[in-house]
């Protein structure tokens, strides 16, 4: 069931967001060669409870982590471990929720850890690209797969794919709420778009294939 927000859950959303955005903005601050993953976890949740928030991910479901932090081919829910240091040339997705006052916040970057080849380079662009092209088409009136078209369409248009298993969602007063928000699908499809509606767009794109596994920790998913 969709839950349509008031104005004053969606400024309540929207404190949790601001903390978020703190959160990545510290991490494009942090990455760079020879950091240690926890330490930029750590960092992480020092500064969501210094706003008098609580990280969203830590102890969901069991993860050990208060940011998901993803290396290179790990697509997803990259758990933070004391030896993992970061290396020239490598990605990190930094994926932060936060929870303040009833409500969630929830977002995402993919950061180079120093300079990247040219072809992650255009992995990068075309997936913000596709973040836009997606929130282009949330509008009232339109339907929850014209967003999941759009980002679809450009990520297969530059060559890539986008990861079916996993999709983006709907927040507010739970971390993940309907609707689902899928990154492929059929442009007029899906529920229809209504004021009100606060979701999470979130484009996967890999070089290769769609297709993805996880690995024994039950968390850690990667592409195939």
């Amino acid at each position: 069931m969709i839950h349509l927000k008031s104005a004053h859950e969606i400024e309540k959303i929207r404190e949790s967001c601001r903390i978020v955005v703190e959160c990545l903005r510290l991490a494009k601050e942090m990455v760079r060669p020879g950091l240690r993953i926890v330490d930029l976890d750590l960092s992480i949740e020092n500064l969501i409870k210094s706003h008098g928030a609580k990280p969203a991910f830590k102890g969901y479901r069991g993860f050990p982590g208060s940011a998901c932090l993803s290396v290179d081919d790990v697509v997803v829910h990259g758990i933070p471990k004391k030896d993992d240091v970061l290396k020239e040339g490598q990605i990190i997705g930094v994926d932060v929720g936060v929870y303040k006052n009833g409500f969630y916040g929830d977002s995402a970057i993919t950061l180079p850890v120093g300079a990247v080849a040219k072809e992650t380079e255009k992995l990068l662009k075309v997936t913000c690209e596709s973040l836009y092209k997606g929130i282009g088409q949330a509008e009232v009136g339109n339907r929850v797969h014209d967003i999941s078209a759009a980002v679809q369409k450009h990520v297969e248009s530059n060559g890539y794919s986008v990861v079916r298993e996993l999709v983006g969602h709907g927040i507010g007063r739970n971390l993940h709420e309907d609707p689902q928000v899928p990154n492929f699908g059929i442009k007029g499809t899906g529920a229809r778009l209504k004021a009100g509606m606060v979701f999470c767009i979130e484009p996967m794109v890999n070089m290769g294939t769609y297709e993805v596994y996880t690995k024994a920790d039950n968390w850690t998913v990667c592409t195939s």
